[in-house]
Formats: structure tokens, C-alpha cells, sequence
């Protein structure tokens, strides 16, 4: 019952934490006034009271008046559609049908996340210049079509869905794994894209996939304090302290993923929460069921398929069916992944496992040549280090 009262009021006014102590002092109150009289409707009366605690907290806000203006003219009933939040509005509007796919994505990633055209070049595989170009189009097409910044109408928002969820996973992935810079991880923006994944799953509860991306970022958000030593070294899912996950992410993103799945045709966002949660439940590296997650990429690669997830896939071949068949697995990767370091890293791991220590060797150093991140090329000199060794 509390989670659908917190969902229409997140809904409704897209301030997720807000609705979620307003939320949490009516369950205080029913605590106590539920034993001695119980409501005719619980949920309503949840409703109500939560209601009134949110205008009680936005009256003390230096926005007053505004704020209750909005909140008289809203339609509390559990169909609404709200006013959202403003880097919501941003994101639909920057992924106006007027753009292609392509250009819609690189805006976004733009405007809402603040990537860098260099870093949203190298996210999309491209050269930096003609990403440039994109997004620079991108903008005058926008302004030639005189869009407004206000929501899009219902039935043009599941349109746009796609690209939005997109844009998500692409901020949420510069992040967690940054692709330049000092450091390993860019908290402020994995943080900006789960709390917005959260308004979007509060303003459409229904898309099943929007609750899945959620899911998938809270899993693999949950390893953060283990990946990286505290020199900022990076330390590979095999090698981390898992007592240092984040127990309540992992809970509630695999609350999140029981919630979806079976309801209809798994998407790719699922089908990665599902993989992510092999690994958070696994005690230990050695425990992981490699099977399974084999299994869920073989699924993922057949419903969406992409060089990156086959490039996943080979790990897990190689930890189910060994080093070599893995290796197989990478023949024909280099044209789309050859400008990336993540080829060669996998390549010498892979390579590592076979004991093909010269080969391995080649592969990181080309790896560390090529990524603009200092500590995964830390990271790879050292592996290139501990070739030279054997």
C-alpha cells in the first residue's frame, strides 16, 4: 500500500524524496491512530495525510506561494500525469521526433548529462569532430522547429522513451566507468541518473523497462566503494571485497527486477539487471553461476545485439567453456571496438588465462595506449608489468 501511495505522489510531483518522507511521517501517524480507529480506506487516508505533509514542508520553503499554487491545481487521483522535473522536461524535449536517433541521444547526452563531445564520442564509437557536427545540428533543428520547454503529450512521450532510457544508461556508464580524467568513477553523474531514473519510473510506473534500467543501475551502482583502492586502482568484480557492496542497492534493485520480470517480454535493461543480480548474490567470485549469466547474454545478445554485448558474452564463454572459446569470440570485434581500450583489455585477460603471457602482454599495453582514463592505465601498465614477470 505505501509504495503505490509513494508512487502517485512521485508521480504527481516528480520530488522523490520529498514524497518519500511525506510518505514515511503518515505511516508514523497511522502507527498511531490506526489501532484505536481504522480508516474505511487506508490508502486514501495515506494519501491524504501524506498529501497535506508535503504542503506543510513546500509552505516553509522560501517558494511559497508558488509551490501551493501548483500543488491546488494538481489532480491528486492515481491517473495524473505531473509538471516534471526540470532535467526530465530537458531530456524529452532534447529527444524531439524532429532528430534522429542518433542526434536526439548525443544532444541529451549533452544538455542533461554534461558529457563532453569528446567523452559522447567515444561512447557512440566516433570521431570527436563528427560528433561535434551532430549535436551542433541537433540544436538548430530544435530551435528551427520552435520547440517549448514543457512535457510532451502522453501519446508522444513512449515515442521518445527509448532514446531517454538510453541517454540514462549512457550518463549513468560515464559515471561509473569514466572514459577520461583522473578518476575511475564520476559519482555526481551515476547519482543524477538513478535520481532521474527515479522520477521516470515515478512519472510512467507502467514501463517495465524504465523500472529495469533503474534496477540494473542500483546493482551494478552497489559495487562503487569496492572497485577501486585507495590510490584509485581500479580492482576487477573478481578481485573486490564484497563486504563493501552496498547491501540496501542490491535489495532494492532486486526488488525492482522481481517486480518486472514475467510481466511481459524481457527487455535489454532486464535482461542486464538479471546479470547484474547473478553477481550480487554470489558470496564470492568463485560462486558466481557462470551458466546463468552465459545464458542471459546469449538471450540479451539475440534481443539486442551489439558488439559490447558480444564482447561481454566472450567472458562469460571463456569462464563457462574456457579461455580459448572466448578468444574465439572476439574474431571480428576489432572494426566496431578497435578505437576502444576495451578490446585489448579483454583480449590480454583472456589471453592471461591461457598463459599466453606475451601476447597478454601486447594486448594491455595496447589497451593503456589507447583508454583516456590515468587509472585504468595504471591499471593495464601494471598487468603489462606483471607479463614481464613470467
Amino acid at each position: 500500500m505505501a509504495p503505490q501511495v509513494l508512487g502517485v505522489l512521485a508521480r504527481t510531483h516528480g520530488q522523490f524524496d520529498a514524497c518519500e518522507d511525506a510518505v514515511q511521517e503518515a505511516l508514523l501517524e497511522a502507527s498511531l491512530q490506526w489501532p484505536s480507529r481504522f480508516p474505511d480506506n487506508p490508502r486514501a487516508w495515506l494519501m491524504a495525510v501524506a498529501s497535506r505533509r508535503l504542503v506543510d514542508m513546500w509552505r516553509s520553503d522560501s517558494a511559497r506561494r508558488a509551490r501551493e499554487e501548483r500543488v491546488a491545481a494538481m489532480d491528486l487521483q492515481a491517473g495524473s500525469v505531473p509538471e516534471a522535473d526540470d532535467t526530465l522536461t530537458l531530456m524529452f524535449l532534447c529527444c524531439h521526433p524532429a532528430l534522429s536517433a542518433p542526434s536526439q541521444l548525443a544532444l541529451t547526452l549533452r544538455a542533461v548529462g554534461g558529457l563532453t563531445t569528446a567523452e559522447i564520442a567515444s561512447a557512440f564509437l566516433v570521431p570527436e569532430a563528427t560528433m561535434g557536427q551532430r549535436i551542433s545540428r541537433a540544436k538548430q533543428a530544435i530551435q528551427k522547429e520552435g520547440a517549448t520547454f514543457s512535457m510532451p503529450p502522453v501519446s508522444e512521450r513512449k515515442a521518445r522513451l527509448g532514446v531517454v532510457l538510453h541517454v540514462l544508461y549512457l550518463i549513468f556508464n560515464e559515471g561509473y566507468a569514466a572514459s577520461s580524467g583522473a578518476s575511475l568513477q564520476r559519482e555526481e553523474l551515476t547519482t543524477e541518473a538513478i535520481r532521474v531514473t527515479r522520477l521516470l519510473v515515478a512519472v510512467a510506473p507502467r514501463e517495465l523497462e524504465a523500472t529495469g534500467l533503474l534496477a540494473l543501475m542500483l546493482l551494478t551502482d552497489s559495487r562503487r566503494a569496492a572497485r577501486a583502492l585507495p590510490d584509485g586502482t581500479p580492482v576487477p568484480l573478481a578481485e573486490q571485497d564484497r563486504s563493501l557492496w552496498n547491501r540496501q542497492q542490491i535489495q532494492e534493485g532486486i526488488a525492482l527486477l522481481s517486480s518486472v520480470l514475467g510481466r511481459g517480454a524481457a527487455g535489454p535493461y532486464q535482461l542486464q539487471a538479471a546479470i547484474a543480480a547473478v553477481h550480487a548474490e554470489a558470496a564470492s567470485d568463485k560462486e558466481t553461476d557462470w551458466p546463468q549469466i552465459l545464458a542471459l547474454y546469449t538471450v540479451l545478445e539475440a534481443v539486442s545485439p551489439s558488439p559490447v554485448v558480444r564482447l561481454n558474452r566472450a567472458v562469460a564463454v571463456a569462464m563457462v567453456q574456457g579461455p580459448a572459446a572466448g578468444l574465439e569470440m572476439l574474431a571480428g570485434l576489432d572494426l566496431a571496438l578497435g578505437r576502444t581500450h576495451r578490446l585489448d583489455a579483454v583480449r590480454g585477460h583472456l589471453l592471461e588465462m591461457c598463459g599466453s603471457y606475451a601476447e597478454a602482454r601486447a594486448a594491455y599495453l595496447s589497451a593503456a595506449k589507447k583508454t583516456g582514463s590515468l587509472p585504468e592505465r595504471r591499471y593495464l601498465m601494471g598487468k603489462v608489468g606483471r607479463m614481464d614477470g613470467h
